[in-house]
């Protein structure tokens, strides 16, 4: 007798695969989410699991075969699709190693698209592990029922952000010395936000970012908020004003 499905879908476990899904698509787990599943969730053949691959949306497979290391799924049908994703990068400079893995955790929470890390004068690390940033938002995509994984993308410096960035994109900018309260400034359409180090930009940083073309000096407020609490508050100004959450 086939299982019966478990309800309601939102209580199932619910994994990121690099595997394309559709209908029928085979999905071979690596050891840690075959661990996961198998003795962490307590899951066995007939089970059912949500999956997403970051760009089919969301699909329900059921568990097809369980071996010590191996856990095969199939997909069956779909479920959420696809979300829409707003088009904002956040351009930060790179903090301590717990705070650094708390920005990307939160910011996937909130919907980024993409982040992008700077290093600036007063950058106080020297390297970034970008697998482990992979890692963190796809575990956070897990978690609060995103379909898509925002992009890691390389890092830069201040000076090469600047050079290369497209002219047309706004970029907002959290200079700790004022602007436009971020509530008034933003507006509807592709966006980046950069936001500084701990210990802000240097005179000479702050002077260059403010001449390059398109780029829009924003206020968060009256209090010194550290890196990390500035660009999340930046992405949820953001959001509310012209993002997906209106």
């Amino acid at each position: 007798m086939p299982a019966t499905p478990a309800w309601p879908l939102k209580s199932l476990p619910r994994l990121y695969v690099s595997v394309p899904l559709g209908m029928g698509a085979t999905v071979d787990l690596d050891s840690a989410q075959a661990n996961y599943l198998g003795n962490v969730m307590r899951q066995g053949v007939g089970s059912q699991v949500l999956l997403f691959d970051g760009r089919h949306g969301e699909w329900v497979a059921r568990i097809a075969d369980v071996s010590k290391k191996q856990v095969t799924l199939v997909a069956e049908h779909p479920g959420r699709p696809q979300e829409a994703v707003p088009d904002l990068v956040l351009a930060f400079a790179p903090v301590k190693r717990s705070q650094t893995d708390w920005l990307v955790e939160k910011a996937t929470e909130l919907g980024i698209a993409a982040l992008q890390p700077v290093f600036t004068q007063r950058t106080i690390v020297e390297r970034v592990k970008l697998e482990r940033l992979e890692s963190i938002a796809i575990e956070a995509a897990e978690q609060c029922n995103r379909t898509s994984i925002p992009a890691i993308l390389e890092p830069i410096s201040l000076a090469a952000f600047l050079t290369m960035r497209e002219p047309s994109r706004p970029l907002y900018f959290a200079d700790e010395n004022g602007g436009t309260a971020a509530a008034e400034a933003f507006t509807a359409g592709p966006a980046t936000i950069l936001t500084g180090p701990e210990g802000g930009f240097t005179d000479e940083e702050r002077q260059a970012i403010r001449a390059a073309p398109n780029t829009v000096p924003i206020s968060l407020g009256p209090r010194i908020l550290r890196a990390e609490t500035a660009a999340l508050a930046a992405i949820a100004a953001w959001m509310s004003r012209v993002g997906d959450w209106r």
